[in-house]
């Protein structure tokens, strides 16, 4: 079979793995993946006075909302003496993009089933458009979180130049479990209300608006246990200099990049021939 630009052949009884084989299509159709982040980007906010400055309000806003709740509750109980708003807004911005990133991924190829029914395009690319997207708002979140880091004192560690590996890998398996969820939600609408319910119970598990000090000591288990816990705690690590996480949370991290995205990719593959004639 010849491809669509008629550069390179392809031979439908060679069998190319599930992983390797979505990550060669999504190196041939990078383009269309900027195309996809900037469409999102733009259309998303194509009615609003700010546009693309939500991108930064929207975790400054309700992180703001948070400080004002809980800044009494938990304010002196903050490890390393650090300002409650920066503990609040570092956290908050790797839990909203971890929420959005799933619930985006999840919801990608029901979204576009009108555009991919028409043409042919790999359909993991709107999947790992949408994760990209949610790594470009956690990127604009950065800008308000480094003012109040510099702003009240706290500075900006050194270790914030290894911010993009962490974030890589965080991108590797939301877009990973966004792939495999991808493929029920086209079966069953309530894939999608029960992964927000999901994300809402892994947010509170994840400390991002007080310290895990204050759980029962029989109740940590399921906090390291948590996948956001650790990118949480290894994100504040990395931008002001947080307690150093355990060794766990570093291979918790590695592991979920690297096993969710082939996971997922693999489900996917397995999956997508059975459901897309039901777009």
């Amino acid at each position: 079979m010849i491809s669509p630009d008629h550069s390179l052949i392809y031979d439908s009884d060679v069998r190319r793995s599930a992983v390797r084989g979505s990550l060669y299509d999504l190196y041939r159709y990078r383009a269309l993946v900027r195309l996809l982040v900037a469409r999102d980007l733009t259309v998303r906010y194509k009615r609003s006075l700010l546009g693309v400055t939500w991108t930064v309000l929207n975790p400054l806003l309700t992180s703001l909302v948070m400080w004002v709740v809980f800044s009494h509750l938990f304010h002196s109980k903050i490890p390393g003496n650090v300002p409650f708003l920066v503990y609040l807004l570092a956290g908050n911005l790797v839990a909203t993009y971890f929420q959005q990133g799933i619930t985006m991924t999840s919801a990608s190829l029901t979204s576009s089933a009108s555009l991919l029914t028409k043409v042919y395009v790999p359909p993991a690319v709107f999947a790992f458009s949408a994760a990209c997207g949610g790594a470009i708002n956690l990127l604009f979140g950065l800008v308000p979180l480094f003012i109040f880091q510099l702003w009240l004192g706290t500075g900006i560690a050194w270790t914030a130049i290894a911010l993009p590996v962490l974030l890589l890998f965080m991108l590797a398996m939301i877009a990973g479990v966004g792939l495999s969820l991808s493929t029920f939600a086209i079966l069953y609408d309530d894939v999608l209300q029960l992964v927000a319910v999901l994300l809402m119970l892994a947010m509170y598990l994840s400390a991002v608006f007080y310290p895990i000090s204050i759980v029962p000591a029989q109740f940590r288990q399921l906090f390291y246990l948590n996948p956001l816990y650790s990118y949480v705690n290894v994100f504040r690590f990395l931008v002001y200099g947080g307690p150093r996480p355990s060794w766990l949370s570093f291979v918790i991290i590695v592991a979920t990049g690297v096993v969710g995205l082939s996971v997922g990719l693999a489900i996917f593959t397995r999956r997508w021939p059975k459901v897309a004639v039901l777009l």
